[in-house]
C-alpha cells in the first residue's frame, strides 16, 4: 500500500469519527510524507494544524494507522507548505480578475486598485481605509483566553497573520455577549497595525442589508458591489439576520465568491452554526461550512473571575475578592452582563461612598440576580428540541425507531434528567407512557457518548444555550 493509499484510508476513518467541520479544518491539505521504521511523518500546511493534530488527534490517527498496519508505532507532524502550492491560483484562473505575476513573490497578486471613495448619498466621501468601522479597544492583547474560546481566539489570530490563506472563510458562532465581536474586531485591528495598506471592512448584517436596499433604491447597486469586492478583509457580524432575505443573500453570495476567488479573507459570526440558520440558501451554507467553523461557549467560573479582575484593573478600582467571586457565581449568562453588573457595583459604591464588600455587592445586585433566574419548563425543552431537529412534538412522542426521531428523543430524555432532575419514571410518562428503563437507557447512552463524539457534544452545548438564553 502506498503512502497516498494509506492516508486516504485513514482519512476515511477520521471522517466518520469527528464532525465534518473539524475534519475539513484540520485534515485538509495533509498527507503522509514518509513511512519509515514504524514512524509515520504527516505533512501539514501550517503550525496551527501541526499543534492541533499532535495534541488533539494523535490517538485517533495512530489508532486508525495501526488498524491498517500493525507495524506503525509512532506518528509525528511536520510543516510542509510546499506540498500544497498547487492550490494557489494559476495564470488561466486569473485571466479574468486583473492579475499579474509579481517579481517579488512566487505566486500571483492582484493589481493594486486605485484608491476610491466610499459611495454616500450625501456629504463628502470618506477614503476607503477610514471606513473600517473598527473599534480600537478590541485587541487580542485584552481578550481573556480560556477553554471556552481558545480555539476561536487562535484561529482568529492565525487569520490576522495570513489573510486568505489560513482559514477562509472563518465562521465563529456562539451566544450573545460571549466575545464574538471582540475577536472579529481584533482581527481587523491586528491587520491595521501590521498592514495599514490593507482594505478592511467590519459590518453587521443588518447594516449591510440597509446599505444594499439603499443602493438598489438609488440605482447604485453596481457601486455597492464594486466597493465590497475591493476588500482584503471583510468581516460580517451576526450573519443569521440574513435569514429569509433572498435578495440580500443573493448579492452577498456574489460578493463572497468574488473575494474568495481572489484569496481575500472573509470572517463571519453568528449566534448558531450554519446548519442551524433557518431559510439560509444552501449555496451559502455550503460555502460557510467549507472553511473553518469554531464556537465560543459560555465562560466557566474561573474565566468569569479572570474577566472581572481584568476589567477592575482597567478601571483602577478595588473590590474584595469574595465580592468578585459572588459576581462571577451569580452572573453567568455572558460577558456583557458580567461587565454590566461590575459597572453597576462600581457606580453605586462611588456615588454612595461605600466599600464594595461582599454584603454591599449582594444588595446592589440582588434585583438583577433575581431577574436573571429562569425557570426551565418541560415545554421549553420540547420547543427547543423540535426546532433544532426540525421535527414535531408528535413525532418525538410517538413510538418509532428511525434515527432522525430516536436520537432527538434520547437527547431530550438526557436533558430532562440533567437539567430538571426529572425521575426516569416521569420521563417515561412524558413520552407516552414508556417504561422507565427506556429513559434510563437513553440517558446512559447520551452520557456515555457526549465526550467521545464531538458532534453530539456540540449539539448539547447549542441546545443548552438556547434553553437558558433563547435568541
Amino acid at each position: 500500500m502506498t503512502n497516498e493509499e494509506l492516508w486516504k484510508a485513514v482519512l476515511g476513518q477520521m471522517e466518520l469519527s469527528i464532525s465534518r467541520a473539524n475534519f475539513i479544518t484540520w485534515f485538509k491539505n495533509t498527507s503522509i510524507v514518509s513511512n519509515q521504521d514504524g514512524i509515520i511523518t504527516i505533512g501539514v500546511p501550517n503550525g496551527f494544524a501541526k499543534e492541533w493534530l499532535e495534541n488533539k488527534y494523535n490517538l485517533y490517527i495512530l489508532r486508525a494507522l495501526k488498524g491498517i498496519n500493525g507495524d506503525i508505532q509512532t506518528i509525528r507532524c511536520v510543516i510542509a507548505p510546499e506540498k500544497f502550492t498547487s492550490s494557489l491560483p494559476t495564470v488561466d484562473s486569473l485571466k479574468n480578475i486583473d492579475a499579474i505575476k509579481s517579481p517579488e513573490t512566487t505566486g500571483f497578486v492582484r493589481k493594486k486598485l486605485i484608491e476610491k471613495p466610499f459611495f454616500t448619498e450625501s456629504g463628502p466621501s470618506t477614503p476607503l481605509f477610514h471606513e473600517t468601522n473598527l473599534n480600537n479597544r478590541y485587541t487580542f492583547e485584552n481578550f481573556i483566553v480560556a477553554e471556552n474560546n481558545d480555539l476561536a481566539r487562535a484561529a482568529c489570530y492565525a487569520v490576522s497573520q495570513n489573510l486568505g490563506m489560513a482559514y477562509n472563510p472563518l465562521f465563529i458562532y456562539g451566544g450573545v455577549g460571549l466575545g464574538k465581536t471582540h475577536l472579529l474586531q481584533s482581527i481587523g485591528n491586528e491587520v491595521v497595525k501590521n498592514s495599514p495598506e490593507k482594505r478592511i471592512k467590519y459590518i453587521n448584517s443588518e447594516r449591510f442589508t440597509t446599505e444594499l436596499v439603499d443602493s438598489i433604491k438609488n440605482q447604485k447597486i453596481d457601486k455597492f458591489k464594486e466597493y465590497y469586492q475591493q476588500m482584503d478583509l471583510l468581516i460580517i457580524d451576526d450573519i443569521q439576520f440574513l435569514s429569509g432575505r433572498e435578495k440580500t443573500q443573493n448579492e452577498f453570495f456574489h460578493i463572497f465568491n468574488s473575494l474568495y476567488q481572489l484569496n481575500k479573507q472573509i470572517v463571519i459570526s453568528s449566534d448558531r452554526p450554519p446548519k442551524a440558520i433557518p431559510t439560509l440558501e444552501e449555496r451559502l451554507r455550503s460555502r460557510f461550512e467549507g472553511g473553518m467553523i469554531t464556537d465560543i461557549s459560555r465562560p466557566n467560573f474561573e474565566t468569569r473571575v479572570a474577566i472581572l479582575e481584568s476589567k477592575i484593573a482597567e478601571k483602577s478600582f478595588i473590590i474584595d475578592t469574595p465580592a468578585i467571586r459572588f459576581i462571577a457565581e451569580n452572573i453567568t449568562q455572558n460577558i456583557r452582563e458580567l461587565e454590566g453588573a461590575l459597572n453597576r457595583v462600581i457606580a453605586f459604591c462611588e456615588f454612595h461612598k461605600i466599600s464594595p464588600t461582599l454584603e454591599n455587592t449582594g444588595k446592589i445586585l440582588s434585583q438583577l440576580i433575581e431577574n436573571n433566574k429562569k425557570t426551565l419548563q418541560v415545554d421549553d425543552i420540547f420547543r427547543v428540541i423540535t426546532e433544532f431537529y426540525n421535527i414535531t412534538k408528535e413525532d418525538i412522542i410517538k413510538k418509532g425507531r428511525k434515527k432522525e426521531i430516536s436520537h432527538p428523543r434520547q437527547v431530550m430524555m438526557y436533558i430532562l434528567r440533567t437539567e430538571l432532575q426529572t425521575p426516569f419514571s416521569t420521563i417515561g410518562d412524558i413520552f407516552g407512557g414508556r417504561d422507565h428503563t427506556t429513559a434510563l437507557h437513553a440517558f446512559e447512552k447520551i452520557n456515555k457518548n457526549k465526550d467521545s463524539h464531538p458532534r453530539l457534544k456540540e449539539e448539547l452545548n447549542v441546545l443548552k444555550e438556547r434553553l437558558y438564553y433563547p435568541v
